[in-house]
């Protein structure tokens, strides 16, 4: 069972909602559970475990934030390059996960979703997260997307070969290749793209993560590592997102003109003129 948030929690919550200007859509690249781990003289899965209960605490408070979408880094290709060791640990610590917490989300009316290639999973990862996704799957509160031996280059080649297809079948015609319709050609298709990416751990990089999606993300790097990685500090996150000014590369002038800046530079000129 995942801690409660404090009052003091809450009472932070509250006074960011009141400020309005929640963003729809965080993603969050989790970084620096091994660093916590030899930090305090801990095998690196102790990190890893540790990293569960923030994950834990994240959903509560975009629940309460009004999030709508929470993408989390999970698993990216490249970790699969870590000692084999480390690699089944994290995906039985996966499948543990899963099984613990899908009660809880779902009660909470939290969907789970995933983007990236699960087929690479191991089969009892995909069967535990077919069965999550199962139950959840008309759950409206929150929409928790988990990353799961994801890269945003493999995403953009697989949407790359899947548009080739439609060419080479006579569906499409060059014409018909614009921004929207690659991006309808991605795992993310039926997600917005994220207003503001976080990334614990001190580190300042995309790392492969969502990087057509963050093309106008807000970005905030916080220096804690992921084990540590309060409500605090995502409430820390978001209010420095609404202390900015979004402006999709126009100038402040035009900003104030228009108050609904759309994400589509298409839709955008269409409003200007």
């Amino acid at each position: 069972m995942a801690k409660k948030l404090s009052k003091s929690d809450l009472m932070l919550i509250e006074e960011t909602k009141a400020n309005g200007n929640i963003p729809k859509h965080i993603a969050i690249i989790m970084d620096g559970n091994g660093r916590w781990a030899n930090a305090k003289g801990l095998p690196r899965a102790a990190g890893h475990r540790r990293g569960v209960e923030t994950v834990r605490t994240m959903v509560q408070s975009c629940i309460r934030l009004g999030v709508k979408y929470l993408t989390l880094y999970t698993f990216s290709t490249e970790n699969w390059n870590r000692p084999q060791q480390e690699v089944t640990m994290l995906m039985r610590l996966m499948v543990k996960s899963l099984k613990k917490e899908t009660a809880e989300l779902n009660k909470n009316n939290v969907k789970i979703t995933t983007i990236g290639n699960t087929k690479s999973l191991p089969e009892i990862v995909r069967k535990e997260l077919n069965t999550a996704i199962n139950k959840t799957k008309h759950n409206k509160k929150l929409v928790l997307n988990l990353a799961l031996s994801y890269s945003g280059r493999w995403e953009i080649v697989e949407a790359t070969k899947k548009i080739a297809e439609d060419f080479a079948k006579g569906k499409i015609t060059k014409k018909d290749i614009t921004e929207e319709f690659v991006s309808k050609k991605l795992t993310t298709a039926n997600l917005p793209d994220p207003d503001l990416m976080i990334r614990s751990g001190g580190e300042h990089r995309i790392s492969n993560f969502l990087i057509w999606q963050i093309a106008y993300s807000e970005l905030y790097v916080s220096k804690v590592l992921w084990p540590d990685f309060k409500c605090k500090n995502l409430v820390e996150a978001i209010q420095d997102y609404q202390n900015r000014e979004r402006r999709f590369g126009l100038i402040s002038e035009q900003i104030s003109k228009t108050r609904n800046v759309p994400q589509s530079k298409n839709k955008l000129t269409k409003q200007l003129v």
